[in-house]
């Protein structure tokens, strides 16, 4: 039986930071909404984050906004894992627009294409599905995220896209150790940040690893 997707979390919109005072566990959810996909081009948005209570935070990002000292904090506490979906690319523009340097981090994305090998399906849409039981919507994942006012529309599909992930992230653990790839998974995780420095500087498309 599938999970109910929650139509209705609780959602606490900031402006430019979160929030003096707030406190987190052992692992928090995040992704971030952009303009696009170019970090050259696009700006950042919008920077979700759930501690795994069903509770959303959204911090609106304003044009020419460079720092964030309490996400930064956040980010950059080493007691406090990062859980993303696709961490290449959130990793990069957290880097890029706030200086925020997000350690330690588990992607969900590189977790399921190590281990779920019997699918090419690896998007978020269908990580949730089968681990968690959820059927959720993209629709508002090309919407316009600089608006100064998001929509109610906007504003549940952003949490969605952290409510689940501590869900996710424990059934790719224990898949993870089952088929001996902890160690591995780990090893991605701890190498995002140099992948993308070279993302940054240019290197996005290029295999420096190949012969040619």
């Amino acid at each position: 039986m599938q999970n109910p997707v929650m139509t209705n979390p609780e959602i606490h919109l900031h402006k430019n930071d979160l929030p003096d005072g707030l406190v987190f566990q052992d692992a928090i959810a995040v992704d971030c909404e952009a303009m696009g996909l170019s970090h050259v081009r696009d700006r950042l948005c919008l920077v979700q984050l759930s501690g795994g209570d069903g509770v959303c935070h959204l911090v609106q990002i304003e044009i020419g906004q460079t720092e964030a000292p309490n996400l930064k904090r956040l980010f950059e506490d080493k007691a406090i894992v990062k859980i993303f979906h696709f961490a290449r690319f959130d990793v990069m523009s957290l880097k890029h627009n706030l200086g925020i340097h997000t350690s330690p981090v588990f992607c969900t994305k590189i977790a399921s294409k190590l281990v779920r090998t019997y699918t090419d399906h690896h998007g978020y849409k269908h990580v949730c599905r089968e681990l968690a039981g959820v059927d959720i919507s993209k629709e508002q994942q090309s919407s316009d995220w600089g608006q100064d006012e998001l929509t109610e529309e906007q504003l549940v599909y952003a949490a969605t896209d952290v409510l689940y992930l501590h869900e996710v992230r424990a059934k790719l653990i224990e898949m993870l150790a089952r088929e001996g790839r902890t160690d591995l998974a780990q090893k991605c995780f701890d190498f995002l940040h140099t992948r993308t420095d070279l993302d940054i500087l240019g290197w996005a498309e290029h295999d420096i690893f190949a012969h040619k």
